[in-house]
């Protein structure tokens, strides 16, 4: 018996469409923040870096808050979508914000500025709107293979606004005359383009009512309202142990933070590529040898899911090219040869894409288990690990760097860099990423989730 469909392809690519909201201010901050602040604004990397690694301590307390928040929602827009729409156009204020410091303020105001607005941003309003995007997958269809289609598509749309932006910023800020007005300018046009996509996003889908998303998962009437009592009982402490009971929540965690730390330190290539390599533009080159294999395999992605039966294998085995992917990388950079540092990177990409696509799958599988475990429902509080991982591992790669860099001797606006900012460059930009990959491996090889609903579901049938 086929599994009801509840999605048109319209609905799954406007859906997809909204992370060109999300990596209009993600791509943009976790590419390109560092550079202008120590190159254009003139701030040290390691305090920058500092700043960053105490912003996400708020981050880290906000996702579980506002996941929560949504689980409680109840409107005519549904739980996700009024967060995912108006928190957006806090997120658009502070990307401009950012990148808006007077020159004529004291370090230490400047400091304060970027922080404040660094921290308003990611751990208020971008988080409001990514975990309430991230749960639309769970509220919007019941259908494994539609939220596998669902993942593919909005990272398509990650991917390649990523790569634009990694292509275009350089030369826009150029063509804008370069500096700190540029830099706003820049700022601005990815503001309003942001504003404008998540809305069309948040309209191209609906919700489907408690009711739907209830049935067929409870044998009675008297359990099914039994059950959405408990569920509307349960507060923050309790969907915070639930998460931490669930094994398999805590490995897509550290997953996720783990790719978004690979992923921060991939972004800091505008430095290897401005004084290892003495190009800049190479960054462009490199984003389409990551974001093209990537948008490729994620096309294959819920073709190879049904394939293999799962995504347990098929993660397992991508990820493991992955890292010999990265492993080819790091040869091929001390040996000097830029085509060959495509083409392995080429490699990764495609190895890491089913990941990518059925992540958000994944979690909602994740979310079943412990719905299974506990008859609660927390999707939202599930899918903040999304958010979560996106900024405390993106804000740790991201610190990191700027600690890295400071520790090596980094002089922001040096034509030439000391030869230990080279050394330390080859670390963060070759031997790094590869690292984090294989961590991941190592995790994928025990998160096998679906096997695990399986059996519980196995064992109440024979109840």
């Amino acid at each position: 018996m086929n599994e009801k469909t509840y999605l048109k392809w319209y609905n799954k690519i406007g859906y997809g469409s909204g992370d060109i909201a999300g990596n209009v201010v993600y791509a943009l901050l976790s590419v390109f923040v560092m550079i202008f602040l120590t190159d254009t604004v003139g701030m040290n990397a390691g305090i920058v870096g500092t700043l960053i690694a105490v912003s996400k301590l708020f981050d880290g307390v906000s996702d579980i808050f506002f996941g929560s928040l949504i689980d409680k929602t109840n409107t005519k827009m549904g739980k996700a979508r009024p967060w995912m729409l108006y928190g957006y156009f806090g997120c658009a204020v502070c990307l401009v914000a950012i990148f808006c410091i007077p020159a004529d303020l004291s370090p230490t105001a400047q400091y304060a500025w970027f922080f404040i607005a660094y921290t308003l941003l990611n751990a208020g309003f971008y988080t409001a709107n990514n975990i309430a995007y991230s749960a639309l997958t769970a509220l919007v269809t019941k259908n494994n293979h539609e939220r596998v289609q669902m993942g593919s598509i909005r990272f398509m749309f990650a991917f390649g606004t990523s790569m634009l932006i990694q292509t275009i910023t350089v030369g826009l800020v150029a063509k804008f005359g370069g500096g700190a007005a540029a830099w706003r300018t820049v700022a601005v046009i990815y503001a309003i383009v942001g504003v404008i996509s998540n809305t069309l996003s948040v309209l191209s889908v609906k919700e489907l009512s408690p009711e739907e998303l209830a049935e067929g998962e409870a044998g009675k009437e008297e359990k099914k309202e039994e059950e959405k009592k408990e569920e509307e009982k349960y507060s923050l402490a309790d969907a915070f142990r639930l998460l931490i009971r669930n094994k398999y929540y805590l490995m897509i965690c550290a997953a996720y933070i783990l790719m978004q730390i690979y992923s921060a330190t991939l972004n800091m290539g505008i430095y290897y590529m401005t004084y290892v390599l003495k190009n800049a533009n190479l960054l462009g080159v490199f984003s389409w040898a990551i974001n093209i294999p990537m948008i490729i395999g994620l096309l294959f992605t819920p073709a190879l899911v049904a394939k293999w039966g799962g995504m347990y294998k098929l993660n397992l085995t991508g990820y493991t090219i992955g890292t010999l992917g990265r492993l080819g990388v790091m040869i091929a950079g001390y040996l000097g040869s830029v085509p060959l540092m495509l083409a392995c990177t080429a490699v990764a990409a495609i190895g890491m894409s089913p990941l990518q696509g059925d992540m958000n799958a994944l979690i909602a599988t994740c979310s079943e288990y412990t719905y299974l475990t506990s008859g609660k429902r927390v999707d939202g509080t599930m899918y903040s690990c999304t958010s979560l991982g996106t900024k405390l591992g993106g804000g740790i790669g991201t610190a990191l760097a700027g600690w890295l860099l400071a520790f090596s001797g980094y002089v922001g606006k040096a034509a030439e860099q000391s030869a230990s900012t080279l050394n330390m460059l080859h670390i963060m930009y070759l031997w790094m990423p590869m690292i984090f990959n294989l961590l991941i491996t190592l995790i994928l090889t025990r998160l096998n989730v679906e096997q695990a609903n399986e059996e519980l579901r196995a064992g109440k049938a024979g109840v």
